[in-house]
């Protein structure tokens, strides 16, 4: 159904490879996850596959893709053009009324989908729902996925989990949603920058994630084992060998003086040493190499950070939670103690994120708190047209570049990503350089709007393990399954009626 032939893609800004003669067959009813890094090429990767044109303007490219049927792409981002348009006018050209079982399974009515409503004031979960649902209604033979649980309530992701699932359809996507991953995946495509980021590789496993994740640890368990027994085994040859020509050596300059006929034989026998000790470095050159694994980095809160548990972060409370004349939810309040972390959920457009600017313009300008917020947008806080450094170094004193420099080396950031534009970066690397930034401030108190929604699979454990531990208190707005369950000591639904506190006992996460 798709196939890829000798894929090579490399970034013109400098030079470095993310695919390197890959090629790659999807057939029918297998469900692809690309995984890797932040900054890797996964979503360059899925743009060159369905349309080349996409990437050409910053990445050189070659190889053949073939596609037996028609693709259709969800973009990570939705395309600026269709901000502008009106609901109605972007279903105009589909055939909506013969896909009701659709906006009904993505909890779209036809007065919603038929409504003058511009896409721009969408929720972030709502612009996925009625891309997916024009998507779906152009009944595509392949679907290509760029982060489709980006934003969606924990009810629609539990669909879209059944839908790739039970889909005959093959699906190539990009998810950081580590159960989704779990739950649908039957081949896993690892793209990997290893030796400081100046090599690409893909690995190919068809088999579940968790399989593959299991393969993949015995597999570099036995290969360091067996590298390591190598050179040790070699050592110890070495060492024999090193005696035995040291002691021939002595004796040619010793005996050969007084007896040469024996000095003939001492000098074969140097010339059998020598022999014998270049077939161990020829052997050496075919050792097994020790195991290239991308790591996942995180700059670790300072263990030191504190709140005492009676200390009062927040105590709000709010008649109302509107958006523009319309009413989203009442009675609300909300009091967080010492280091709570909190989770907040709720249906797409329930104005989580509204409620959270709401939190956070309480607490920003508190002085017996450092409050860090990190909005959905991160362009509400980034200057895009700053480079890394320049963010981070907040005075532009040496120290303070030297510091940054330092800390984002720790997060395997390279130098033209150091000193480049934030703009160009990664969803998954700007996010850490939020991260990055609570850390340096030494924030007590965090307000996080989807902090794992831009993390690979492979970095959100380190990121919810570095939440986890965090001693300050943390208030987040999340559909992560995993995020709330390993993070979060107390989970609220937003309803109309207000703040809902949550019995994770019952196993569900479930909007009503």
């Amino acid at each position: 159904m798709l196939e890829l032939k000798n894929i090579t893609v490399n970034l013109k800004n400098d030079g470095r490879y993310i695919a390197d003669d890959f090629t790659f067959a999807l057939n029918r009813g297998e469900k692809a996850v690309i995984i890797g890094e932040e900054g890797n090429g996964k979503s360059t990767l899925l743009k060159f596959i369905y349309e080349r044109e996409l990437v050409e303007e910053y990445c050189e490219c070659s190889g053949e893709v073939i596609s037996k049927g028609k693709m259709a792409y969800l973009p990570q981002i939705m395309e600026a053009d269709c901000g502008a348009l009106s609901l109605a006018e972007y279903f105009e050209s589909s055939e909506y009324y013969m896909h009701t079982d659709i906006l009904a399974k993505l909890g779209l009515s036809m007065d919603f989908i038929l409504s003058d409503q511009k896409l721009t004031t969408l929720s972030g979960g709502e612009k996925v729902k009625v891309q997916l649902a024009r998507l779906l209604m152009e009944e595509p033979d392949i679907l290509l996925l760029d982060e489709p649980t980006n934003d969606l309530d924990i009810s629609t992701l539990r669909w879209l989990e059944t839908f790739i699932a039970g889909s005959r359809l093959p699906v190539l996507y990009i998810s950081h949603d580590e159960t989704l991953i779990e739950n649908t995946a039957n081949v896993i495509i690892h793209m990997e920058q290893i030796v400081r980021k100046t090599k690409c590789r893909i690995s190919v496993a068809r088999c579940s994630y968790r399989e593959y994740l299991s393969r993949r640890r015995s597999l570099f368990a036995h290969q360091e084992q067996v590298a390591q027994k190598q050179r040790d085994d070699y050592e110890k040859q070495m060492e024999k060998w090193r005696r035995i020509y040291n002691r021939v050596d002595y004796e040619q300059e010793v005996i050969s003086r007084q007896n040469p006929g024996a000095g003939r034989l001492l000098k074969k026998k140097m010339h059998s040493v020598l022999s014998t000790g270049r077939r161990f470095e020829r052997e050496k050159e075919n050792f097994l190499d020790f195991p290239q694994e991308e790591e996942a980095i995180l700059a670790k809160f300072d263990e030191s950070i504190h709140l005492p548990s009676g200390k009062t972060v927040l105590d709000f409370s709010s008649e109302k939670l509107c958006i523009g004349e319309r009413v989203l939810s009442r009675n609300l309040r909300l009091s967080v103690f010492g280091n709570e972390h909190i989770g907040i959920i709720g249906r797409n457009g329930a104005g989580k994120s509204t409620l959270l600017k709401m939190l956070w313009d309480e607490l920003k300008d508190r002085c017996d708190i450092t409050a860090a917020f990190m909005p959905q947008d991160y362009a509400e806080v980034l200057d895009f047209d700053k480079t890394p450094v320049q963010y981070l170094a907040e005075n532009y004193t040496k120290a303070d570049m030297t510091k940054a420099r330092t800390y984002m080396g720790g997060m395997k950031f390279t130098h033209e990503e150091m000193t480049g534009k934030i703009g160009s970066l990664s969803g998954g690397q700007k996010a850490k350089i939020l991260f990055l930034d609570m850390v340096l401030h030494r924030a007590d108190v965090l307000l996080l709007d989807e902090p794992t929604r831009n993390f690979s699979p492979l970095s959100s454990p380190v990121v919810r393990a570095a939440l986890h531990n965090f001693g300050g208190a943390v208030i987040s707005v999340s559909h992560d399954r995993k995020y709330l369950d390993e993070v979060c000591d107390k989970v609220y639904e937003l309803r109309e009626s207000g703040l809902i506190p949550i019995d994770r006992k019952e196993g569900a996460y479930e909007t009503q």
